[in-house]
């Protein structure tokens, strides 16, 4: 039986060497007796389900032996949080399941970044063909353009930020040169089935920084103008609206930051509480939540990659000492609300903490049982801190701070005494590197820290130098956890500079063995 997309990797047979399309079937639509090249665009059932097969894509992904061991949430589903967080010092991997990731000790062959790579093109690739079928559909009559354009939209908008996720793995930042020139990732269009494809995407070399930013905003900037459908679980308008503001920080335009922003008012707003957003009950049903990618008792990540397993159940990550104790997360903040010592498979309503004898764990992803936790991939209270941040950067400290404050009050006890003020945040450095600390304690567990890393390499107010010096892979110790005084005991796991080749991940080993392109292209030092 074939698949409905004959290939799903990156140029698919070419990134894993196949020979033949073998690769693990998401939906299987063809008849066995019949298969055909358009048949998943022939009915407008069955383009409902190639959508749908795309979005299953970038929840589960594939990794190692296909459906041997599941996929663990490459690239959206969980992978990118579990891999955003351990590649930062906020978090501490406590076994050593991340340890590869937590220590930068990878090479061109470890699983969690060749499947970073791998599941991400796999995904592109998917959203290409399913914009070359509905367009063809499309001409054809079988659907509206109304409806064709509303599944470009979603197929672009899911392009474009893929292609954004890996652009900040594998390349360096933005203002790294001053024109962006230096390289980027291979931003791929073109949907691959063919062999006539195959020959000719691999000829492609890896696009410049500067082209694949301006190749995502466009992206972006059609999927706002076409995509119809609403709710948290499909991309929508918002969804590339609130993502617009994310590429516009990390390319450092402040005034598109805050344009893009202010589209928003009045349509998103921030939870009352900071926990709302994360009340399993409330995933893809609050106010708060942009996109975030939806599971299921039957359709998750599995014991090796859903959040709720790994933060939770398995512990396999915990929060560092490091921001628990940073002064700025102050000991009354609501999001210290914690569950101690709860029984196996305890979910509690909006305690984002867990306390096992005084050890320190997220509550973000409560359901340790069914693994059905939505995976946030952008928020409000994002937004508002992207703003905020563009605010301050060009001198608006009035409007910065209501931001800022508009996102960390609600976690105080008593904001009226507690609230960051005009008199202390009186400066543009004070004022950024308040938001920027917010940001590591607002979006713990969620992903977000080393794409700050990343692209404050060059900053010129708040540089990040390299990858951070980390505690001790290990079980942290109880004491390390005692609030009073920031954190000063060792991080036994060294800063790595940002001049490191080890700041960078390598393009996979599969990748080069079979694209003569790339393998010319290898990020210096692997």
């Amino acid at each position: 039986m074939k698949n409905i997309f004959k290939t799903l990797l990156l140029l698919s047979v070419i990134v894993l060497g196949m020979n033949s399309c073998s690769e693990e079937k998401l939906l299987d639509l063809d008849p066995i007796n019949s298969p055909s090249e358009d048949y998943p665009f022939t009915t407008p059932d069955l383009i409902a389900s190639a959508m749908n097969g795309v979005y299953n894509a970038a929840a589960i992904g594939t990794y190692t032996s296909g459906t041997a061991n599941g996929g663990r949430g490459y690239i959206w589903g969980a992978a990118f949080v579990e891999q955003g967080d351990c590649r930062g010092e906020d978090v501490v991997n406590t076994a050593t399941f991340y340890q590869l990731t937590y220590t930068a000790t990878y090479d061109a062959t470890t699983a969690n970044n060749v499947y970073y790579w791998v599941d991400g093109y796999r995904l592109i690739n998917r959203c290409n063909l399913m914009i070359e079928g509905v367009n063809d559909a499309v001409a054809k009559g079988i659907i509206s353009a109304a409806v064709g354009n509303d599944y470009i939209g979603q197929a672009k908008f899911l392009r474009a930020i893929t292609h954004f996720e890996l652009l900040n793995y594998f390349s360096r930042c933005y203002n790294y040169t001053a024109t962006a020139e230096h390289l980027g990732i291979p931003y791929r269009e073109v949907g691959v089935n063919t062999q006539g494809e195959i020959d000719s995407e691999v000829l492609k070399p890896r696009n410049t920084v500067a082209e694949c930013y301006t190749k995502i905003l466009a992206d972006l900037n059609d999927a706002e103008n076409l995509i119809t459908t609403t709710g948290i679980a499909k991309a929508s308008k918002n969804a590339a609206i609130a993502f617009k503001t994310r590429v516009y920080l990390q390319k450092r335009d402040w005034a598109n930051v805050i344009t893009e922003g202010n589209k928003l008012n009045g349509k998103r707003t921030l939870t009352a509480n900071p926990g709302d957003a994360f009340v399993l009950a409330n995933n893809l049903s609050n106010t708060e939540s942009i996109f975030s990618i939806q599971h299921s008792t039957t359709s998750n990540p599995g014991t090796n990659a859903a959040l709720a397993s790994i933060f939770g159940g398995r512990k396999l990550v915990a929060v560092s000492p490091i921001i628990w104790r940073n002064p700025s997360w102050l000991v009354d903040d609501k999001r210290r609300t914690a569950i101690v010592n709860p029984s196996s498979g305890v979910i509690g309503a909006t305690e984002m903490i867990i306390n096992v004898n005084g050890r320190i764990y997220t509550n973000k992803y409560k359901d340790q049982v069914n693994f059905t936790d939505a995976t946030p991939v952008i928020r409000y209270a994002e937004v508002l801190l992207n703003m905020a941040e563009a605010q301050a950067r060009t001198g608006d400290l009035a409007n910065a701070l209501i931001n800022l404050n508009t996102v960390r009050n609600r976690a105080l006890a008593t904001p009226a005494t507690q609230a960051y003020t005009a008199a202390t945040l009186s400066t543009i450095p004070l004022m950024v590197n308040a938001i920027l600390t917010e940001r590591r304690i607002e979006f713990l567990m969620e992903g977000r820290r080393w794409s700050d890393i990343q692209r404050l390499e060059k900053d010129d107010i708040a540089p990040s130098t390299g990858i951070p010096a980390k505690y001790a892979n290990a079980v942290p110790a109880v004491a390390d956890y005692t609030l009073g005084t920031p954190y000063t005991g060792p991080s036994t796991v060294l800063a790595i500079p940002a001049s490191d080749f080890r700041f960078l991940w390598p393009i996979p080993q599969v990748e080069l063995n079979t694209n003569p392109t790339l393998a010319k292209q290898q990020n210096p030092g692997w």
